[in-house]
């Protein structure tokens, strides 16, 4: 079976071809692209596609990979044996799963996705070289080998905010998500929107593609924050002419919220507009 995207995710022709090559590979797939790219949704596409269970480990600053194989709770057992708990000559019971561990001894093939592992100490990838590739890993609490049932699909994202270590890039499929072109926008638009009006669409496109190409923006708005604002431009019922004659000297965009994200943003915005004023007077 071979993934062409689905009915609510538009995928482009290289980014099939780069998740059937991982699939193929047994590799991992490591996507890197701005955020708002659709790179978490990819995971949840790519398993119901393939009609399999998605594992999702959402990775923070804080996280440490001992957490996604298993963590050991050795205060709570002492606590335990102090009471006289028959629990505690069962060290299992006071061994906490991983997502890896999930992972691996599911009895059906799943999807795991290790979320935005860019957020992570630099450390945090090379210690998951020897379990991703062998799909097995030694607990030393219970001295038990968890090896992988059945060897799950790993999507791996990155907002590109650091580099990751050779030796693991090394080991991954990789691919870029560009940032879609309009043509693509439009087919994204449609899947989230059917009932969208072109006109609306296309000038929507417009303001969105402007303000993307602001010099200085400190956030760009994402795919994702185009789709919020032109629900909003629906529910508002807001007519076609406000947004083709709008005033180009009012830089901020109707419902700029759904846009723009930051106060620096807004005000960059409303100096851009103060200078076109200037320069229409002079």
């Amino acid at each position: 079976m071979k993934f062409k995207g689905t009915k609510s995710y538009i995928s482009t022709e290289d980014l099939s071809l780069s998740v059937n090559a991982a699939v193929e590979l047994e590799k991992p797939l490591l996507i890197k692209g701005e955020p708002g790219t659709g790179k978490t949704m990819l995971a949840q596409e790519i398993a119901d596609s393939y009609k399999v269970p998605l594992i999702e480990w959402n990775i923070k600053s804080t996280t440490k990979a001992q957490q996604g194989l298993y963590e050991y709770d050795a205060v709570t057992r002492l606590r335990d044996s102090q009471l006289g708990d028959e629990r505690v000559k069962e060290i299992s019971n006071y061994i906490q799963k991983g997502k890896l561990w999930e992972a691996f001894e599911s009895e059906e093939r799943v999807v795991l996705l290790i979320d935005e592992i860019d957020k992570a100490d630099i450390e945090f990838p090379n210690d998951l070289l020897q379990e991703i590739d062998r799909m097995e890993f030694y607990d030393y609490e219970t001295k038990q080998t968890i090896k992988a049932k059945k060897r799950p699909i790993v999507i791996i994202t990155s907002n590109n905010e650091k580099e990751l270590p050779d030796a693991f890039l090394r080991r991954c499929f990789f691919h870029y998500i560009a940032f879609p072109d309009r043509e693509t926008m439009k087919k994204i638009i449609k899947v989230h929107h059917p009932k969208v009006k072109e006109k609306l669409v296309k000038e929507a496109l417009e303001i969105f593609f402007d303000v993307r190409k602001v010099p200085g923006l400190k956030k760009k708005p994402s795919t994702s924050e185009l789709v919020d604002w032109l629900k909003l431009l629906m529910a508002d019922d807001l007519p076609d002419e406000i947004l083709k004659n709008r005033d180009p000297s009012k830089a901020i965009p109707p419902l700029y919220g759904a846009l723009v994200k930051n106060e620096q943003d807004v005000q960059l915005l409303e100096r851009l507009a103060f200078m076109t004023r200037r320069e229409g007077n002079s």
